[in-house]
């Protein structure tokens, strides 16, 4: 019988960035969990959860994974040592994992109702001299390769101004990478007024 003939067991791996890996072949021990393979990255104070044939379900904090590569014929994988959680600090563990999350609006609601107000501040005179700038461009008759690489600028400098903190030396380097003309300096340097 090979390795894989004794992992027995399927457990959810339970990052602590929030990534859930499921249906991982496992062999749980009393304070030892052994996985065959390299994947997924199991560090030290991820969770390990066996939901059991009976109904039951544990949960363990993995105090050393435990990872060894591949030697002669036996393969890479981990032997962690864990430490086995009882119920309510398995709870605590689960539910005490922070999510990042980026975005006007960005929000992840799990088994919660929303009661949140979130405040977008883009500056509208920003967006409103972007949009003036891209009018003087398309009416300077200039060739289509030109025109195409100076919307991409202002696609460029407007994520800039929507992430809510622009950088002013990166927007300031976009608005002056524009075609050269009067309108378009007057305007770019109005916008760079803003910030």
């Amino acid at each position: 019988m090979g390795f894989a003939g004794l992992m027995t067991d399927t457990v959810s791996i339970l990052k602590q960035n929030g990534d859930l890996f499921e249906g991982i072949k496992a062999s749980v021990q009393s304070n030892k969990i052994f996985i065959e393979g390299a994947q997924p990255l199991i560090e030290t104070g991820d969770l390990v959860r066996r939901k059991m044939s009976n109904g039951g379900e544990e949960t363990f904090r993995v105090l050393d994974p435990g990872f060894h590569e591949k030697f002669h014929a036996i393969p890479a994988g981990y032997q962690m040592k864990v430490l086995k959680l009882g119920v309510p600090e398995a709870a605590r563990n689960i539910e005490n994992i922070t999510y990042n999350v980026s975005g006007h609006n960005a929000r992840i609601n799990l088994n919660s109702v929303d009661n949140s107000h979130n405040a977008v501040s883009v500056n509208p005179d920003a967006v409103e001299l972007l949009s003036a700038l891209r009018g003087v461009i398309s009416g300077m008759g200039l060739p289509p390769d030109q025109v195409r690489e100076a919307s991409e600028l202002l696609d460029s400098a407007e994520a800039q101004i929507q992430s809510g903190k622009p950088s002013k030396p990166v927007l300031s380097a976009l608005l002056n990478a524009l075609p050269h003309a009067a309108n378009v300096a007057a305007i770019a340097s109005s916008i760079l007024s803003l910030f």
